[in-house]
């Protein structure tokens, strides 16, 4: 795996980490607008810390991909996932 294809990886790895922390301990306002109803946005949001975390797992997660590809034990090349040769 090259250095682009590497970072692409990650990019895809950290999106797809972000929605999933993004809904984690949000609560919304205590008290919704009178008119409306709508409670708007989470009173605290922390996304500094979210962003934190998600950096973090998707580097973890990130390593762990690199390197079941880089061990050529799951290859599109070689073996049981290897594509048909015509």
């Amino acid at each position: 795996m090259g250095a682009f294809n590497g970072f692409v990886l990650y990019v895809l790895i950290w999106w797809t980490v972000l929605f999933a922390v993004l809904p984690l301990g949000v609560s919304p306002v205590p008290g919704p607008d009178k008119s409306s109803g709508w409670r708007g946005a989470p009173a605290r949001p922390r996304i500094g810390r979210k962003l934190l975390i998600t950096t973090l797992a998707s580097a973890l997660l990130w390593g762990v991909c690199a390197l079941v590809i880089a061990s050529g034990w799951i290859s599109f090349r070689h073996g049981f996932a290897a594509l048909p040769e015509y």
